[in-house]
């Protein structure tokens, strides 16, 4: 095989390396770890190519969780029996400590919302993906003139698989109950729904833009029970599970005021009729809380049942906001059991002697807000707690879909990341540099020949 041949094989070779598929981290596979437990389900993904430990266990290892990773990495970080300090590590750019460190302990822990401490969300075709970083940063020794370590860092990432829906080509995580049902006393169930634009069956995705309406469906089936009224007490939105957390906004409140829609800006309101008396629809128009990059709502609400032949009052309402009338308007009874809306008094439901309190800066604005006191925990056999989410709501120039309508990725570049080239122009690149190669191999070949090859020849 003479040399052109060869250096055409070699160059062939370097090609397809080149054009292989390649970690969208770089991260060297060796170097790296998985968790995964099966296809629908989260998984995460660790690089510790920058560790070099010499233990053949895993230094760090998480678990991403619903609306929370927590990251386990051992003290003995490097391998080298030298445990570092837990206060020289921290998760995030925003340097998020871990949970009550020990010196005693061989491990430190991490928990994290997953839109806490700096992380970064991308939105791809398949998944959600949150990206974060495991800081290592030694404290320097008692000599200035000497390091006895480096700092290190430790990417990681947590996969949510999404499905997507042809028309809306919006979000559905698989991990996690998209709604809830409460059973009281195995006599009642009360549900908590979101539902397509036709109110025809339960919406299929959770993705939404700013723009949008959030549809819910509040149900409860009995088992011989005389015939019911439902109503909605509260709905209280929150950025993470825990409805208690802050920033809240109680979206219906009052015993049955849909407050949100008291605000100028939106066309929230409790839907009439009711399709029967044992269910309750509202829209509320799709929001955010201001500064959160997490893009998460969790939604929940407190029901409750009345019998269906007592007449609505001032306890048990439905009350929504006219714009056109100025008034607040009852989906059932008079307009008087709605005055309450406006004074934000109303009174409790029977056999509860608190009254609902709203302070006054808190009508008719979408902010930070905190709702009246918790309900107690022991609920009634005639009213339950349900929740819905994680919603993700976006802006509309993230957008679900693309242009084409069909479902499509929410850009490429993870918000609050600086942006890179895409992997579309980065294969660009690289066709066309191997094209370059390929012709400027082809013109060396033929001069050789032309040329050089002959004079070689000759002599």
């Amino acid at each position: 095989m003479g040399f052109g041949s060869r250096f055409g094989v070699a160059l062939l070779c370097w090609v397809l390396a080149s054009a292989a598929p390649s970690d969208p981290w770089g991260f060297p596979s060796r170097n790296s770890a998985v968790w995964r437990l099966r296809g629908d389900s989260p998984w995460a993904r660790v690089d510790l190519s920058q560790l070099r430990a010499l233990s053949p266990r895993p230094a760090v290892a998480v678990r991403c969780q619903e609306g929370q990773l927590a990251v386990t990495v051992r003290r003995d970080l490097f391998g080298t029996g030298r445990p570092v300090r837990a206060t020289e590590l921290s998760l995030g750019t925003a340097s998020c400590p871990p949970l009550s460190p020990n010196a005693a302990q061989t491990f430190v822990t991490f928990v994290a919302a997953l839109h806490e401490c700096g992380s970064t969300l991308q939105v791809t075709p398949d998944s959600l993906i949150y990206r974060t970083t495991l800081f290592y940063k030694p404290t320097r020794s008692g000599n200035p003139l000497i390091v006895r370590a480096t700092p290190a860092e430790v990417p990681i990432e947590c996969h949510y698989p999404r499905r997507s829906n042809v028309s809306s080509g919006a979000v559905h995580p698989t991990w996690a109950p998209f709604r809830s049902t409460v059973a009281a006393e195995e006599r009642l169930r009360f549900s908590l729904r979101l539902m397509d634009d036709e109110w025809s069956r339960e919406r299929l995705s959770n993705g939404f833009q700013l723009g949008d309406s959030l549809r819910f469906q509040a149900d409860v089936t009995s088992e011989g029970h005389v015939p019911l009224r439902l109503f909605v007490d509260q709905c209280v939105a929150t950025a993470t599970p825990d409805r208690s957390s802050s920033p809240r906004y109680a979206f219906i409140d009052l015993g049955g005021c849909l407050v949100d829609s008291r605000a100028e800006d939106t066309g929230s309101a409790f839907v009439s009729p009711r399709p029967r008396p044992e269910s309750l629809r509202f829209l509320v128009d799709a929001f955010k809380f201001a500064g959160d990059t997490g893009n998460l709502l969790y939604i929940s609400c407190h029901l409750r049942v009345s019998p269906a032949g007592e007449a609505p009052n001032s306890r048990n309402k439905a009350c929504s906001f006219s714009k056109a009338s100025g008034l607040w308007a009852p989906l059932e009874g008079t307009a008087a059991i709605c005055s309450c809306c406006d004074t934000g008094s109303c009174p409790s439901p029977a056999g509860d002697s608190r009254e609902f309190r709203a302070p006054a800066a808190r009508m008719g604005r979408r902010v930070r807000r905190d709702g009246p006191g918790q309900r107690g925990e022991h609920l009634g056999p005639t009213e339950a707690d349900v929740s819905v989410g994680p919603l993700l709501i976006l802006e509309p120039a993230q957008g679900l879909t693309n242009p084409s309508g069909s479902p499509g990725s929410v850009g490429n570049t993870p918000q609050g990341a600086a942006g890179g080239i895409p992997v579309v122009i980065q294969g660009l690149l690289l066709t066309a540099a191997t094209l370059l190669s390929l012709t400027a191999l082809g013109m060396l070949l033929w001069l050789c020949r032309k040329r050089l090859c002959p004079l070689a020849m000759s002599q």
